[in-house]
């Protein structure tokens, strides 16, 4: 089992959810970055923390340091999930190929299935399609 399908079945029955994965240094500092609907606490950190260094032990999974996170306000969106779950949110995304000349958008998010993202952008929504999308994140308002 590879390191995301075990952390995908192993955070929900802890009650958090799987954001992101970092492995940096070589393979050897691995950062896991979790958030929950109220939001991530330092004890969440911890609880994880903990509970992953056990499971890795004995699933074998190489490391020299752990660290666990929240996504932070300016959350990665990856799936579609993410997208619908944060429907009327502030996101920045930037896609592989050129619409209408343009990689990058920031817009209001307007809706999301498995092949479309639809962003509201000065009034007009712009539909983009899902596999195009090559990083997209939450754009905090401060």
């Amino acid at each position: 089992m590879d390191l995301i399908e075990l952390l995908e079945r192993t955070l929900p029955g802890l009650g958090y959810e799987l954001v992101d994965v970092e492995r940096s240094n070589h393979g050897k500092l691995l950062r896991v970055f979790i958030d929950k609907p109220e939001g991530i606490s330092v004890d969440d950190c911890a609880l994880v923390s903990n509970h992953l260094s056990h499971l890795f032990q004995v699933e074998g999974v190489d490391y020299d340091r752990l660290e666990v996170s929240s996504p932070g306000l300016d959350r990665p969106l990856r799936r579609v999930k993410d997208f619908q779950r944060f429907e009327g949110e502030m996101a920045s995304v930037r896609t592989n190929m050129a619409h209408d000349g343009q990689r990058n958008f920031v817009g209001i998010l307007r809706g999301a299935d498995a092949e479309t993202l639809k962003l509201e952008i000065d009034g007009a929504t712009v539909s983009l399609e899902i596999a195009d999308i090559r990083k997209a994140r939450l754009v905090p308002e401060l």
